[in-house]
């Protein structure tokens, strides 16, 4: 059985696209891929919506419709990439793109775009969305999602792993060898996301390439401290967070108190330990006899991280999921794939440990073709 996963993260860096093959009892295969733009005015307008503003509602409709456009075309891409037809694909499980992720509100909701039944008519697939409602109403908190992917693609009966996923926020699936222990992940707070709106600040540029403007700056210890001690750091799981609770009016909150504020590469520098500390704080505490951590997420490719993340590390060998099989730009288009595969099957796609639901749940909405 063939599946397309399509996702746009909060760095809103392009709509990516992966379509696996899945086969009862074993773990899915990447067949193909494709990274889909997304237009600067368009990218504009999701980052504007993030923000509360006038018009919201006739903005978000419009843009519903776009996206949902747009994510049609990522998926019609990807399947002429694969050389299958239309009718070898059984479904498309689609993330959308999250405008607001309030899980602790007095009724909690998280909210992604892309209209479904734009990519089910354009597309003419069963596609599958939504994922994240389902759970809030089991009263979890919808997030992280993939953590179940995680096991089913990842889970060694040997050593005991950790994923971490690097995108604009970084999270963790903990996953004991021991099959009796239980799966754990949560988000650990900011991946990419200040460090891409940073560097964006200063110099224009979508992101950090490999870290090198992280690199060429030192650490303030005491902007660091700061921001470390923001209580979500602390708080125990189930938690999830987005660009609500760490943007850059968090940053400059902090960067206030400070008698002289770093120079802004240093800044960009701390902000790499940021991520790096706040995952290795959370994999020490929660699995702390992990052997391996294999990256996944842009953040992947910024060495300066990289480095950051296994000297906070120490003693346990740090990689990225190409490792075991699965390029780390994939992992959550192909995650999504699989929760549609998921859906469809009556198999639950969330981890209540994790996202802190009261059952496991089959996650979704159902747009036949």
């Amino acid at each position: 059985m063939h599946y397309i996963g399509l996702m746009s993260g909060t760095s809103v860096d392009g709509i990516d696209a992966a379509l696996i093959s899945v086969s009862v009892g074993g773990r899915p295969v990447l067949v193909a891929t494709h990274a889909h733009p997304i237009d600067a005015a368009v990218r504009g307008e999701i980052q504007a919506l993030m923000r509360d503003g006038p018009n919201e509602i006739e903005r978000l409709g419009e843009l519903d419709m776009a996206l949902g456009g747009l994510f049609a075309e990522a998926a019609a891409a990807v399947l002429r990439k694969s050389g299958l037809a239309k009718k070898d694909i059984r479904a498309i499980g689609s993330h959308g793109q999250t405008l607001r992720h309030r899980p602790r509100a007095a009724h909690p909701f998280s909210l992604q775009i892309g209209n479904p039944s734009v990519i089910a008519e354009r597309t003419g697939i069963t596609t599958v969305a939504d994922f994240r409602a389902r759970d809030m109403a089991a009263g979890g908190q919808g997030a992280p999602m993939v953590p179940a992917f995680h096991h089913q693609m990842f889970h060694s009966a040997q050593r005991n792993r950790v994923i971490v996923n690097i995108g604009g926020i970084a999270n963790v699936t903990c996953l004991p060898a021991d099959a009796a222990q239980p799966v754990s992940g949560f988000d650990t707070g900011p991946g990419n996301t200040l460090l891409d709106q940073w560097i964006h600040r200063h110099h224009t540029h979508a992101h950090d390439e490999a870290g090198q403007w992280a690199a060429s700056g030192r650490t303030s210890r005491e902007l660091l401290e700061l921001l470390l001690s923001d209580p979500y750091f602390a708080a125990p799981p189930p938690k999830s967070t987005g660009r609500e609770h760490f943007n850059m009016e968090w940053l400059q909150g902090h960067l206030k108190k400070l008698a002289t504020p770093p120079a802004a590469a240093d800044v960009q520098a701390s902000l790499v330990q940021l991520t790096a500390q706040s995952l290795a704080r959370a994999i020490r505490r929660f699995l702390p006899q992990t052997l391996e951590a294999y990256v996944c997420g842009g953040g992947s490719h910024n060495r300066a991280l990289m480095t950051a993340l296994a000297e906070n590390l120490p003693g346990i060998a740090v990689t990225t999921t190409d490792a075991l099989g699965m390029p780390p730009d994939w992992v959550e288009a192909a995650a999504f794939a699989w929760l549609a595969h998921q859906t469809l099957e009556g198999l639950p796609g969330n981890i209540p440990a994790v996202t802190g639901a009261g059952h496991a749940a089959i996650l979704g909405g159902i747009y036949k073709a």
